[in-house]
C-alpha cells in the first residue's frame, strides 16, 4: 500500500509522466539494452522492439498500474498482475532483474523530465515502482513455487519426437524428454516459452499454447504459425531429433472449477489454447454446456481444423461456429459463416464464461460484443501473446 503522501504526488504528477512517456520509454530500454545488451538478445521481444509495441506496453502498465493505486479496480489489478507474472515466470525472470529495470527507468524519468523531478516526485514514484515489483516478485515467487523449481530455474531441454503440418503455414512439434521420463504437469490451456538461436548469435523467445492432454505426461505438443523470426526458424530447422530449449508451462487462462457454461472464441493460430481446453474438457467426463466460435481466412489455411471440429463433436453438449473470410460462399450451413465473428444469432447461457484467445483487435471486438450481451467483465477471460496482452480488457 502506498503512503498518502505518495498517493497525492503521483496523483499530482501523473498526468505530466503520461504526457512524457513516449519520449521516456524509448530512452529506458536504449539505456538499459546499452548496459545489458544481453537482454534484447536473449530476453525481450526485438521485433516489438522495433515496431515500438514493446515501449508502448511498458508506458501502458507503468500508467495502469498507478490510475489503480489511485482509483482501486481489484479485478483489473489481479487481471494486470497475474497476466505478468505468468509471462515473467516463463521467461525466467527474477528479484535482480527488476533493480536493473529501475535503475535505467528512473535514469530516463530524471532526463526526460528535469528539474521537474524533484526528490519529492522521484521517491514518490520510486515508491510506486517497488510496490509493484515487489507484489509480482511474491506472486511469480508463488508460480516458480507452485512448479517445483527454483526462481529463474524453469528452462530444459527436450527432445522433438515428432513434426506434423497442421495447416499450409503452421507446424505441430512433439516434445519429450530425451530419457522417455515423465514431463512436469500443466493445467489445459496453458503455454511454454521457447527459446531458439539465431543466425546472428541472438537467442530468442515466444510463448505457445500447448494442445495435448494434460494427462499425457510423456509428451507436450505445440503449434507454431510461420509468422516472424522465431516461428520461421522453428519451421525451417527444427526437426524430429532436433532439441529443443523450453520453459515450464504457465499461464493463468484456465478452465473455471464450476460446471458453468463456457463460450470458447478464437481466430486464426489463437485455437491452440482452445484444442487443450477442449481435450481438458472431454477427458474429465464432467457435464457442461459449451460453444466454440472460430474466425480464420479460409478453411483451405485454418490451422486444427479437423481436430477442432472432432473434440467438439466428442462432447455431449457443445456446438462449434466457424467464419471464413472467403472460400465458403457455396456453404449452406448456419454453422458456417462467411465475414467476421458476430455473436448475432449466438445463444449466450445464462453464467456464461467466455475465454477468448487471438490478436488484441480480435479480442477487443468480441469483448465488446459481450458486454453489449450483459455478459459481467469478470467472465470475460483472455490469452494473448506479446505487448498487447497489457492492454487486453482494459477500460481505459
Amino acid at each position: 500500500m502506498l503512503s498518502q503522501a505518495t498517493r497525492e504526488t503521483v496523483a499530482a504528477t501523473l498526468p505530466a509522466v503520461e504526457g512524457a512517456l513516449g519520449e521516456i520509454t524509448p530512452n529506458f530500454y536504449n539505456r538499459m539494452f546499452t548496459a545489458h545488451p544481453e537482454l534484447l538478445d536473449n530476453l525481450f521481444n526485438r521485433s516489438h522492439q522495433q515496431s515500438g509495441e514493446q515501449p508502448l506496453a511498458l508506458a501502458g502498465s507503468i500508467a495502469t498500474y498507478a490510475h489503480l493505486q489511485l482509483e482501486p479496480d481489484l479485478r483489473r489489478q489481479r487481471f494486470i498482475i497475474d497476466r505478468i507474472a505468468h509471462k515473467h515466470a516463463s521467461l525466467g525472470v527474477t528479484r535482480d532483474q527488476y533493480a536493473v529495470v529501475h535503475e535505467h527507468l528512473f535514469g530516463a524519468i530524471v532526463e526526460v523530465l528535469g528539474a521537474a523531478v524533484t526528490p519529492e516526485v522521484a521517491n514518490a514514484w520510486d515508491e510506486l515502482y517497488w510496490d509493484m515489483a515487489d507484489v509480482l516478485i511474491r506472486e511469480e515467487a508463488d508460480l516458480y513455487a507452485a512448479a517445483g523449481v527454483e526462481p529463474g530455474q524453469v528452462w530444459r531441454d527436450l527432445l522433438v519426437t515428432g513434426r506434423t503440418q497442421a495447416s499450409p503455414d503452421t507446424v505441430s512439434f512433439v516434445l519429450a524428454r530425451p530419457d522417455g521420463a515423465e514431463l512436469p504437469t500443466f493445467h489445459p490451456g496453458q503455454y511454454i516459452s521457447v527459446q531458439v538461436p539465431l543466425a546472428d548469435g541472438a537467442h530468442q523467445i515466444r510463448q505457445y499454447s500447448l494442445t495435448g492432454p494434460a494427462d499425457r505426461r510423456a509428451e507436450w505438443t505445440f503449434s507454431v504459425k510461420l509468422a516472424g523470426e522465431v516461428s520461421a526458424h522453428l519451421h525451417e530447422h527444427v526437426f524430429e531429433g532436433d532439441t529443443l530449449h523450453v520453459s515450464t508451462p504457465f499461464g493463468d487462462l484456465v478452465l473455471p472449477d464450476d460446471d458453468s457454461p463456457l463460450l470458447l472464441a478464437s481466430a486464426g493460430i489463437g485455437c491452440t489454447p482452445v484444442i487443450g481446453l477442449l481435450n481438458a474438457l472431454g477427458a474429465n467426463g464432467r457435464q457442461r454446456q459449451v460453444t466454440v466460435l472460430h474466425a480464420d481466412r479460409s478453411r483451405a489455411r485454418q490451422p486444427h481444423r479437423g481436430q477442432l471440429a472432432s473434440l467438439v463433436e466428442n462432447l455431449d453438449d457443445a456446438r462449434l461456429y466457424q467464419w471464413y473470410e472467403q472460400g465458403v460462399e457455396h456453404v449452406n450451413s448456419d454453422d458456417v459463416r462467411v465475414g467476421q465473428m458476430s455473436l448475432d444469432g449466438i445463444e449466450l447461457a445464462d453464467g456464461v464464461h467466455a475465454m477468448l484467445c487471438g490478436p488484441a483487435g480480435f479480442m477487443g471486438a468480441v469483448r465488446e460484443q459481450l458486454l453489449a450481451r450483459d455478459i459481467p467483465e469478470d467472465r470475460i477471460h483472455y490469452e494473448t501473446f506479446g505487448p498487447e496482452l497489457l492492454r487486453t480488457g482494459s477500460s481505459r
